[in-house]
């Protein structure tokens, strides 16, 4: 996309811009975005979850564009997503911002009772953590993504989620759920370097540690990556997707999203992952090699 004026571009937007224009634009293509659309069509998930970066450099005409794509993807009530690091390049007002995607990130109706009823509620019209509970599943939503100097790509969940994500994933364990947790960047530390590392990644695996979850998803890599946390309940697996657009002129970047076929049931049930990859000689995806059983921990 280009900026209606040069103006959005005399900030870090700038570098992100030139990397744009010089390596990236070559590599993410919007005809992939089209085959994901289509596959996802046919192959029919029950939710979709998107784990950030809907936007390059956080331009304002991105965001708008960014919530076509949503729309495209499904209703709010079938589609959560949380913000990425590219989506919090600099600061955007949210009504101007991410905050057009509002619904795409809210809590739905019985998540937000639920919430209500463990957590004091927020008055802003965006919160983190959201929750979904869906069905006997229970998406939380976390996000990790704020403004950052030049060239960092660094994220922080902060005290404030960290403590409501807390109550909520004890009190979703007690009643029975199985609990999935999106954030952008790789709650493990030590994954990435500094300037791309989740700086508050030991707080958050230790939380994870105490109440449990079932799973944690997460991008900001563009590589997959299977990983846990150990807890005292089991490990925690722990599973990166790549990038959704890449043309796979690298073979392990090339676009790829996941299935998670979640047994019915509550708690620690059987969580399968298969692999949907692009093929560029196809210009489709297809079923691809990292399919697993994850050893859910409860």
């Amino acid at each position: 996309m280009r900026p209606t004026a040069l103006g959005p571009l005399l900030s870090k937007r700038a570098s992100g811009w030139l990397s744009w224009q010089l390596r990236r634009r070559k590599r993410h293509r919007a005809s992939v975005l089209e085959a994901l659309v289509g596959d996802l069509a046919q192959t029919g998930p029950d939710h979709v979850v998107i784990t950030g970066d809907l936007t390059n450099v956080a331009l304002e005409e991105e965001f708008h564009v960014a919530r076509a794509w949503l729309e495209r993807l499904g209703p709010p009530a079938r589609v959560a997503a949380v913000p990425g690091n590219h989506d919090a390049y600099v600061a955007v007002p949210q009504e101007r911002g991410w905050g057009l995607w509002a619904d795409y990130l809210a809590s739905n109706a019985a998540g937000a009772a639920f919430h209500a009823l463990h957590c004091e509620v927020s008055s802003e019209r965006i919160a983190f953590p959201s929750l979904r509970l869906l069905g006997s599943v229970a998406v939380l939503g976390l996000c990790s993504a704020h403004p950052t100097g030049w060239f960092q790509a660094s994220g922080r969940v902060g005290a404030s989620q960290l403590g409501d994500a807390e109550a909520l994933l004890a009190a979703l364990g007690r009643e029975g759920f199985t609990r999935v947790v999106l954030l952008h960047h790789p709650p493990r530390p030590g994954v990435v370097s500094d300037r791309r590392a989740l700086h508050d990644a030991e707080a958050l695996c230790e939380m994870l540690a105490r109440v449990g979850a079932e799973l944690v998803l997460h991008g900001h890599l563009h590589r997959t990556r299977f990983d846990a946390i150990p807890a005292a309940t089991g490990e925690i697996p722990v599973v990166g997707v790549r990038s959704a657009s890449d043309i796979g002129s690298h073979p392990e970047k090339q676009a790829t999203y996941h299935l998670y076929e979640i047994e019915e049931g509550g708690g620690k049930v059987p969580i399968t992952v298969r692999a949907r990859e692009y093929d560029p000689e196809r210009h489709a995806f297809a079923e691809g090699a990292n399919t697993r059983r994850l050893d859910a921990a409860g």
